[in-house]
């Protein structure tokens, strides 16, 4: 019978280091999985040792604008309900201002994507819920009736023990971690004050503590502890006779940046508002050393004046009641991250060494039984994809950058942050070698992974008069922040000429070796048994044929394939293929070695024959192959590839002479009227008129190749990650389709036209929710302007019924219904359904198209 014992034990099969709500979670999950021989170890003692599972406010609102969390909160709030440690109490978020309201409504669409019932609330109807609060203060709400507390302490033990019970689990409390030791790259023991344990597997779950821990054995959890300052009122007159801990709903006074929450007699005053606080783990203090516990700090009143002001205003009398007094007022620490996502997965420097951190009480159960299933299977069931501990570079994990990214994040906490919203800190790191040429010609720059990427260009601002209302100007502030409308005009651009683009933000790496054929063949889909020279576009699937990643691999010689992909998830990627290579093939990462340069349109050809002698006209440089290219002097691989949909190629070569492709290319361009585009049309205008997919928009784990459009008339013989899952999926119905549609009326109540960013409720005409095969809600994966069409263009994955070309739908944006309509179920593209332009067969499109002007209707849509 396993149990809390004062002894380590010499071995085990997991080692699980952390006792909060995470390591918990954790271990219940583990041994509901089968695994038998757990250790779970933490350096206090329990229930409560100490961590920030001890001292949070532990409410939960579900909504949240990110998917992944949502899934990952909701099932945590199922378990939590299924422990009888959930008290429901509903939840208010208020507005002081109307930029606060509209950020409410723009709530009500996250909260109606994912499913989750809330409504808009007046300030009287606020005022009836909590009798309290001062209506006059507000102008309004979005109240969540699901809102709840839980007893996470509570919950942490019931899972442990269930663990317990099975017989699985040892939990060795008061065990301080000394070190780590890794033999070849993989972890095999831990020593503790209390001796050594040898485990082929290591999770670390403990919170602030995690990153000290994971430095032990060479690796890195980009976290940092921050303040968050609580404070506890009572006891409160008004309060004093309800029953149990909560009987009026949680208030987030959003514009405030700060919470008030009735626990018992005692009202409880959370803060965001306060300047960003940081610690380093090291100085953490000890068990010993701590007055309340080692995460509740001296609490500096300072910090918090200005807040209790504001939350006087809203609550006059409760909170200035004379017998009322603070209680209890704490420093808490909490863990956050650079972007803001938890941290979860196998650490890329350590086989074995797992990660599960900086995880909130509201996600703490999801994210356990998701790690596990991870563990357990090698897929969690909810797709992980921006928590991958994976996805940072290696300056995305130094103490400076993950500092400067909290500082500014916190704040942010109850910030109204726009999806396109760009970081002003930790900048600029990654600089192409056409950084300073860009800037001469005004660019915008948009940071991705670090790389400074000109998302538009001032220097095309002419551009504007050329192609008139053919850019579809937005009048909205909020639809038209982050965004130019030369975006569009660069777009028109490439389309009737051609545009270069920069694409250093890529990641690239090679595998190398005799067995790179066998490598790449049983990691992509596609047939990778290909002659030499040829590039295959490619999915990679997990074992259940979701969506791993989709990316480019170019065959180089007999033993070297190339691969390139998206800069947000080339670390991931690298990951992924690192961890399935057979002895004899290796992984070089090249992102740092390669620039890489596009270059498309009618008249690509053009200005890349000025600069070279190499044939490259597309009977004998064929679609889908890439060569050695001499320019002038400068050797350079050219592939003959688009994500834009025009003929072109992408052009890779060392980095240091990437400034000269770049200038050279633009000097030849000029005579062609053929301009630098920004990243803007490259991942939203261009590629959304094609239909081309995104990971991470459209493809994720959750998503089969039927389901997106991406299925192949015929599988290959050949072995890959996924097949037995796509073979069966094939002969399935899909639950759900992917579609683009497009607005058909942008005109909002106001007489304001208005443009959907993403994230919103696909719902029927009259506003009725609509529920594919997987039990999910619609909603826009990407939307974009198709200046070449005169239309704003989304993408969405429908019930199949729905899916057909013709039908008419309503997107539902910041509360209001704009019709839309099906243009397209498959792959096929709203533009250039033969594409023709990337085949360089641009006389034989009809003559509009052809010159990339405004078409009223749809080309091409599939009838």
């Amino acid at each position: 019978m396993s149990m809390s014992t004062t002894s380590l034990p010499a071995r085990c099969d997991v080692l699980v280091i952390g006792a909060g709500i995470v390591g918990n979670s954790l271990v219940h999950h583990l041994a509901e999985l089968g695994w038998t021989d757990i250790v779970q170890i933490d350096k206090g003692p329990l229930p409560n040792p100490g961590g920030s599972t001890g001292h949070a406010s532990n409410f939960i609102f579900p909504v949240d604008h990110s998917r992944e969390i949502t899934d990952l909160t909701l099932d945590s709030m199922r378990q939590y309900e299924e422990m009888g440690v959930l008290t429901t109490s509903g939840g208010i978020e208020v507005a002081r201002t109307e930029e606060r309201m509209e950020e409410l409504r723009r709530r009500m669409s996250s909260a109606r994507a994912w499913g989750i019932e809330s409504r808009l609330v007046t300030p009287e109807e606020i005022a009836e819920m909590v009798p309290f609060l001062d209506p006059s203060v507000v102008v309004g709400g979005f109240y969540t009736p699901s809102v709840g507390v839980v007893d996470s302490l509570r919950a942490g033990t019931i899972m442990r023990e269930k663990a317990q019970d099975k017989g699985v689990l040892t939990t060795v409390p008061n065990v301080e971690v000394t070190g780590m030791t890794v033999t070849d790259g993989r972890i095999c023991a831990v020593q503790t004050d209390k001796g050594e344990i040898e485990a082929p597997v290591v999770v670390i779950a403990c919170g602030v503590w995690s990153p000290r821990l994971a430095r032990m054995a060479g690796a890195h959890i980009p976290l940092t502890p921050a303040v968050h300052q609580m404070i506890s009122v009572g006891p409160c007159e008004q309060l004093a006779d309800k029953p149990g801990e909560i009987s009026f709903p949680i208030i987030r006074d959003m514009d405030t940046f700060c919470y008030e929450r009735q626990h018992g007699s005692d009202m409880e005053v959370g803060s965001y508002a306060h300047r960003a606080i940081l610690h380093e783990p090291d100085e953490i203090p000890s068990i010993a050393q701590a007055k309340l516990s080692p995460t509740e700090m001296p609490f500096t009143e300072d910090d918090f004046d200005p807040q209790l002001e504001q939350a006087l205003e809203l609550m006059p009398e409760l909170l200035g009641d004379e017998r009322a007094e603070i209680r209890y007022a704490i420093n808490g620490l909490l863990s956050l991250t650079p972007d803001g996502a938890p941290v979860l997965g196998e650490t890329p420097e350590v086989t074995g060494l797992w990660s599960c951190a900086a995880v909130w009480i509201k996600e703490g159960p999801g994210v356990g039984r998701a790690v596990a299933e991870w563990m357990t299977h090698g897929i969690p069931e909810i797709d992980l994809g921006h928590s991958d501990i994976a996805r940072f570079y290696p300056h995305q994990r130094t103490r400076a950058h993950i500092r400067a990214r909290t500082s500014e994040a916190f704040n942010k906490t109850y910030g109204i942050v726009h999806p396109g919203e760009q970081w002003a800190s930790s900048r600029p790191v990654r600089k192409s070698p056409m950084h300073e040429s860009q800037k001469a010609l005004g660019a915008e720059f948009f940071e991705a992974v670090g790389w400074e990427r000109p998302q538009w260009y001032a220097s095309n601002e002419p551009l504007l008069e050329e192609f008139g209302d053919a850019v579809m100007p937005r009048e909205n502030e909020w639809d038209s922040r982050w965004w130019s409308p030369i975006i569009n005009a660069e777009h028109l651009a490439m389309r009737a000429r051609g545009g270069i683009v920069d694409l250093s933000a890529f990641a690239m790496f090679d595998i190398v070796g005799p067995a790179a054929l066998d490598a790449v063949q049983r990691i992509i889909v596609a047939q990778a048994d290909v002659a030499i020279g040829r590039v295959v576009y490619t999915p990679v699937l997990d074992e259940q044929g979701g969506f791993r990643s989709d990316l480019t691999v170019m065959r180089l010689a007999h033993d070297r394939f190339r691969v390139v992909t998206g800069g947000a998830h080339g670390m991931v990627d690298a990951k992924w293929f690192a961890d399935h290579l057979p002895d004899g093939a290796s992984l070089v990462d090249l992102t740092s070695a390669y620039t890489t340069i596009g270059v498309w349109g009618p008249r690509a050809g053009d200005v890349l024959a000025k600069l070279t002698d190499d044939d490259l006209s597309p009977e004998t440089f064929t679609f889908g192959t890439c060569r050695l290219i001499e320019v002038g002097e400068l050797s350079v691989l050219a592939s003959r590839i688009s994500y834009v949909g025009e003929f072109g190629f992408e052009l890779y070569a060392p980095i240091e002479t990437g400034a000269a492709l770049w200038d050279r290319l633009i000097e030849a361009g000029r005579e062609h009227g053929v301009v630098p585009v920004g990243i803007g049309v490259y991942t939203a205008t261009g590629r959304i008129e094609k239909g081309y997919r995104a990971y991470g928009a459209e493809l994720d784990s959750e998503r089969t190749l039927a389901e997106t459009g991406m299925q192949r008339a015929k599988i290959k013989d050949a072995d890959f990650i996924g097949k037995e899952a796509v073979t069966a999926q094939a002969q399935e119905e899909p639950q759900a389709v992917l579609c683009a549609l497009t607005v058909d009326d942008h005109t909002s109540a106001s007489g304001v036209k208005r443009y959907m960013l993403g994230g919103e409720p696909i719902l029927t005409r009259e506003g009725e929710q609509l529920t594919d095969g997987h039990g999910h809600h619609p909603y826009v994966t990407s939307a974009a302007s198709a200046p070449s069409l005169g239309r704003h263009v989304l993408m969405a994955f429908l019930p199949p019924e729905q899916a057909v070309v013709g039908t008419g739908l309503a997107v539902s944006y910041m509360e209001e219904l704009y019709p839309v309509t099906v243009a397209s179920v498959d792959a096929t593209p709203l533009l250039d359904p033969d594409n023709l332009r990337v085949k360089n067969r641009y006389d034989e499109l009809e003559p509009e198209a052809a010159g990339g002007a405004v078409a009223q209707e749809p080309v091409g849509v599939a009838g």
